[in-house]
């Protein structure tokens, strides 16, 4: 009778853990995939990105080009290609920047307690109620858009995010017996922080941070739709799509396209988040 009703549970099991090793491995190869084609675009493109054939303007795909062109002739591979790198590097590079500062924030206000961790997460406060998007209009009003402004204002938007995440986790690291005898042997929150807090909240780090590369994404491209991304003829998935808005209804693959690599991507971080949390977390494993 308990194999009966054992082996349900176990096939449940295995389908989990199945799923699970599936998100991983999809996600993976989407990133994995989306990222030879940014550090292609480096050194390659069919056409360079900024080339404009008039006379070959709004073909459709296959007619002229893979992807065909846009209303200023330009091949339409070759930019998504060259968006790639410049969404994927504003995304990554704004997220490590306000992960670590988050990251750093976090841990410190565990260590200090009292009136200083207070402190930091007000200020933490204020900063997320301020959307990217404002932080971004103001800084292109002083800086102009660009790269510079649009890494910023994400970095920004991501210190509170990853402060919150990294203070909680480390008050359940601080609350444990490893922490305590480090303690009783004299060490210094400094010392406790760096060799027994933050090796054992890392992985959550790194897997929150992978998650919020999809944000960073759909962020970048909402800047760049705005005018305020990175400045022309630098090709972004999200002033791809804000160029194609005139012309849906005479060529839909100028916007069907860059909003399908946009999502993508988004989708490909959002799976591999999951894949890693799962795989990182001891918990998750043993379901």
């Amino acid at each position: 009778m308990a194999q009966i009703v054992s082996s349900p549970i176990v096939g449940r099991r295995r389908i989990a853990r199945l799923s699970r090793r599936m998100n991983l491995i999809a996600g993976v190869a989407i990133i994995g995939l989306l990222l030879t084609v940014a550090l292609l675009s480096l050194v390659w493109t069919p056409l360079p990105p900024a080339k404009m054939q008039i006379i070959h303007k709004l073909q459709p795909p296959l007619a002229f080009g893979l992807l065909g062109t846009d209303q200023f002739g330009r091949d339409v591979l070759s930019m998504l290609m060259a968006g790639c790198w410049n969404s994927l590097s504003v995304a990554i590079t704004a997220v490590a920047i306000g992960g670590t500062l988050g990251s750093i924030t976090g841990i410190s206000a565990a260590a200090i307690r009292g009136p200083a961790e207070a402190l930091l997460m007000r200020i933490c406060d204020v900063i997320f109620a301020l959307p990217p998007i404002l932080s971004a209009m103001v800084l292109g009003a002083f800086l102009g858009p660009g790269r510079f402004t649009a890494i910023t204002a994400i970095a920004v938007f991501m210190i509170p995010v990853f402060a919150r995440v990294t203070l909680a986790t480390s008050l359940q690291a601080w609350s444990r017996d490893y922490v305590t005898a480090a303690r009783a042997i004299g060490n210094t929150r400094l010392t406790i922080s760096l060799r027994h807090v933050l090796p054992n909240i890392i992985s959550q780090i790194i897997v929150h941070g992978t998650i919020q590369l999809g944000l960073a994404i759909l962020t970048e491209a909402g800047l760049s739709f705005l005018g305020l991304g990175m400045a022309p003829p630098a090709p972004t998935w999200g002033r791809m799509l804000a160029d194609a808005q005139t012309y849906l209804a005479l060529a839909p693959w100028l916007a069907v396209l860059p909003g399908l690599a946009i999502a993508l991507t988004v989708l490909g971080f959002n799976m591999l988040g999951d894949g890693l949390r799962d795989l990182l977390d001891p918990r998750e494993a043993s379901r």
